[in-house]
Order: structure tokens, then C-alpha cells, then sequence
């Protein structure tokens, strides 16, 4: 009896000192904790969840779903918004396709989901659900609708944090998602279709996937598209793309939920799916929590991102790249340019060089590198390990701001190894009357592809219609050509439109 009351008063003076840990250090720095930091304080007392044994999601499903909200937008204006992301449901166009229609750009009204991360109503959700948004509702898992106002967001990685006025809120504890393994088992928990709280369950299909959809939803403003034209200078694009792939369902209305482990801890932010039918074929996507606690961070901080660069640009290897760049390395990032002034030229980076590794982390493809990188700010130091001539060396890097150097043209901004050559295809421009077909204000026409090289290979066919190359809309050869060194995170997009629908191709 004696034991059980020790164990009782030792587990109520833990919870009074996380409690009281909590309120101290809110006060004492204003709330300018970390979200992470906050979180280890919200936590502390708090039992772990277990998932050993027989596969069980209902307490996880019971610890988060309260937390997770669904966010309702609406719009006032003739068009939702001035920039490329005209409509928060772009996402989710851009996979599904609309059997070549031009859909209407200018919502009334959308929905999508959140999740609440402090008690006193900071909310994290995609920057597409709440991007052009005249009004936002939150609708909490007490059927309260209060409203909502955006602290930061950005299109690079679809992130958002908006903010509501409420107190002793529900929360979801942050996960690590540098520690989720494929195969293991984990829930999406969100608003899909515009039915209420929805608990999905499946497993890691994949880590560090770059599907390619921030690039290409964002489209050069007319200013940019006249001035690539005029000088052949690209926008930059400095997207991060580096996706938890999960075959749990998620649907339109999902965006911006949890995804979370079995232990009920946040380990991604549903973003997309992959489907030409309009909802799940088995291919989700979710923004890494870890990527996400800096991106947030800086939001409540400065409003905005405070981005730390290398300055190089890069391309992928595989078998394929390797031979024509004539390296025997098949893995790793092969360094296209380092740009002057940047943190990789005062240590010594060259071109040619094949990063290896990033504090120790092997470095596979691009996604792994960007993600790294996404975390830090300018003034961080990171280990770079890199081959030159065969040989491994070691260097530090301190990365540099965005407007520290040329560098706006940095880590994102990938130098494709891609030419009208080795894609063994060539271009005519598409007549009038063919664009006005398909709707497209751009557009080559693939006149011939030549057998063994790559449009061969993706089986590309003759005729098809070509309307952008890495985002770029394209008119003639030339176009491709220009187009084709500025692909993005290594990697090279084709886009185009049938009469089944719009098509991209990523190499």
C-alpha cells in the first residue's frame, strides 16, 4: 500500500512540475519556444503510447483526433488570387487531371484539415489550403467555428501556420520523422470529401519522394515569362520537395491533417496524392514533421522563412547520368556549378565534385540533401563529405542567406543533364487550332522520337502535345532547349495534354 502511494505522489509532483515548467517558461520567453522545445514541456508527464504487440490504432486515433480540425476558406473576389496557386485545391488538379477541361479558377468557397500544436491555438496545415483565402473558419473538435488569421506561409514546401483565439486546446505531439521506417504502420487523420473526423490506416510506402508538384504548380508570372524570353534567364524556384509516401487513404479535404505513427505522435503533414481519378488509387504524400518544426518556427518568429543555401547547383546520378558525365559514381549529387561568393566556394567545393554525404547522412538523391538543408538557417555550419578524383574528403560549409549571394539560384535549383540529344525526340510548334483544341496557350508538337533514348524509353509517343519543359511553357525547338538545363531538384518535367487528360513526365 505504502508502494502505491509513493508511485502516486511521485507521479503527481511530475505533473505539477511539467505543469508548472510549462507556465514558467511561456512566461519567461514570451512564447518564443521552439514548437519543438514546447512540446517536451507539454509531454513531459505524459505516458508513451505503446504499439507492441497486436496492431491496435484506437488509443493513438483517440490521442489525435481531437487536435486535428477542419478548415473551411472562402473567396469574395472574381479571381482567388493574384499569384500561380490561383486555387487551394491546385494540388490535387494537378495529379488528378481534368480530361483536358479548363475547370473554373475561382472557388467559393474550399475546405481542408489542420492540426493544433500549442494549446493556446497555433495550427499547422498546407499553404495551398489557405493560400488567396479572403476568410478562414476553424471548426474544432467541440464544433466550435472560430476564425482564423495566416502567421506565415510558404510555397516552397506548402506549409502554412495560421493562428486562432482559444485557449486549452487539444494538441498532437510531435513525432521524429527522421526515425519512421517503410513498412511501419501509421494513420492519416483529416476532413476528406467534407465528411467529419476520418481515420485511414497504412503503411511507409517510401521516404525522401520528390514528385515534382510544387515546381510545376508554380508558374512564372507573366513579368518572369517575358523576361526568360528575352534573356533566357530562368525563375527561381527554390522548392523542397522530400515526401513521406503512405498508401493510408487520403483524399481532397485531407490536406493539411496528420499524419501520425502508431504511438499517436505527428510524423507528417498530408499534402497530395498521385491519381487520375479524383480520389485515392494508394499514393499519398506528406511533408516530414522535422522539415516542418523549422519552416514553423521561423513563421512565428519572422512571419516568413529564413533560408540557409549551399550554393550549388547539382544533378542526381544513376547509371544512366554517371555514363554520360563520365563518373564511375552511380550515387550521390554531382556538382554542376558553385556559385560565387557561397558557403561552398569558401570551402572549397568545385565542380565536378560528388557529394557523398551530409553530417554524416549518406546522400542518395536530391530530396535527401534538400531536406537537410531545409532545416537549417543561414549562419548553420554542416559537414559536407564529397569525392573529387576518386578520393573522399571532408569539408564544413556555413550556409549564406538568400540575398547573401547569386545564390537565390541555390540548393533547389538543380542543373539538369538533360538535351534535345539524348532525349532522342524532336519539336515543330503546335498550330492555332491544335492549342485551341486542348486549351493550351503553349505548345510544340512531337514530330519524331528516336529509338533507345529516353521519350523512347517512357514511351512518348509521336504527335503528343508539349505545352512546358521544367515548368517553362515551350513554343518551339529552341524553347525545349533553353528549358531544358533549368530543371528542378535534379529533376527534369515534361508536361503536356491529350484528349484524356493533362500528362507529365519526370526523368
Amino acid at each position: 500500500m505504502k508502494k502505491i502511494g509513493l508511485i502516486a505522489l511521485v507521479a503527481f509532483i511530475g505533473g505539477a512540475a511539467a505543469i508548472g515548467g510549462y507556465k514558467l517558461l511561456e512566461q519567461k520567453n514570451d512564447g518564443m519556444l521552439s514548437f519543438a522545445d514546447q512540446q517536451k514541456v507539454l509531454f513531459a508527464s505524459n505516458p508513451k503510447i505503446s504499439s507492441a504487440g497486436a496492431v491496435d490504432f484506437v488509443e493513438a486515433a483517440a490521442a489525435v483526433s481531437p487536435a486535428v480540425v477542419h478548415i473551411k476558406t472562402s473567396y469574395t473576389g472574381s479571381d482567388s488570387g493574384q499569384g500561380r496557386s490561383s486555387s487551394p485545391m491546385d494540388m490535387f488538379e494537378e495529379f488528378f487531371g481534368r480530361g483536358g477541361r479548363k475547370m473554373p479558377r475561382a472557388p467559393r468557397a474550399a475546405s481542408g484539415s489542420g492540426v493544433i500544436l500549442t494549446p493556446d491555438g497555433y495550427i499547422v496545415t498546407n499553404n495551398h489550403v489557405v493560400d488567396n483565402a479572403d476568410k478562414i473558419e476553424v471548426i474544432l473538435s467541440d464544433r466550435r467555428k472560430v476564425s482564423a488569421k495566416v502567421i506565415g506561409k510558404d510555397p516552397n514546401t506548402d506549409l502554412a501556420l495560421i493562428k486562432v483565439e482559444a485557449t486549452d486546446l487539444p494538441v498532437v505531439k510531435m513525432g521524429n520523422s527522421d526515425n519512421v521506417q517503410i513498412g511501419e504502420w501509421v494513420l492519416a487523420v483529416g476532413f476528406p470529401l467534407d465528411l467529419q473526423t476520418t481515420v485511414t490506416a497504412g503503411i511507409v510506402s517510401a521516404k525522401a519522394r520528390n514528385i515534382g508538384i510544387l515546381a510545376r504548380n508554380q508558374q512564372p508570372t507573366e513579368e518572369e515569362y517575358e523576361e526568360y524570353q528575352r534573356t533566357g534567364k530562368a525563375p527561381v524556384n527554390n522548392s523542397i520537395e522530400s515526401y513521406i509516401q503512405t498508401d493510408a487513404a487520403i483524399n481532397p479535404g485531407n490536406s493539411g491533417g496528420a499524419l501520425v505513427n502508431a504511438n499517436g505522435e505527428l510524423i507528417g503533414i498530408n499534402a497530395a496524392i498521385a491519381s487520375q481519378t479524383g480520389t485515392n488509387v494508394g499514393y499519398g504524400f506528406a511533408i516530414p514533421v522535422n522539415l516542418a518544426k523549422k519552416i514553423l518556427d521561423d513563421f512565428r518568429k519572422y512571419g516568413a522563412v529564413k533560408r540557409g543555401y549551399i550554393g550549388v547547383t547539382f544533378s542526381a546520378l544513376d547509371a544512366d547520368a554517371a555514363e554520360k558525365l563520365n563518373v564511375k559514381d552511380i550515387s550521390g549529387l554531382y556538382v554542376n556549378e558553385v556559385l560565387p561568393g557561397s558557403g561552398a566556394a569558401a570551402a572549397g567545393i568545385q565542380k565536378g565534385d560528388i557529394i557523398k554525404k551530409v553530417d554524416g547522412a549518406v546522400i542518395y538523391d536530391s530530396p535527401d540533401l534538400q531536406e537537410k538543408i531545409g532545416r537549417l538557417s543561414p549562419g548553420d555550419k554542416v559537414e559536407l563529405t564529397y569525392s573529387r578524383n576518386g578520393q573522399l574528403k571532408d569539408t564544413r560549409v556555413t550556409l549564406k542567406g538568400e540575398s547573401s549571394t547569386t545564390q537565390s539560384n541555390a540548393v533547389a535549383k538543380a542543373s539538369g543533364s538533360a538535351s534535345i540529344e539524348n532525349l532522342g525526340a524532336s519539336f515543330a510548334p503546335a498550330s492555332a487550332q491544335l492549342k485551341s483544341k486542348f486549351g493550351a496557350k503553349s505548345g510544340v508538337v512531337v514530330t519524331a522520337v528516336e529509338q533507345g533514348k529516353i521519350f523512347d524509353s517512357l514511351e512518348i509517343p509521336k504527335g503528343l502535345l508539349v505545352t512546358a519543359v521544367n515548368g517553362r511553357p515551350v513554343n518551339s525547338a529552341k524553347d525545349v532547349e533553353q528549358a531544358l538545363p533549368q530543371s528542378r531538384n535534379g529533376m527534369t518535367t515534361i508536361s503536356g495534354v491529350t484528349a484524356q487528360g493533362n500528362f507529365t513526365y519526370s526523368f
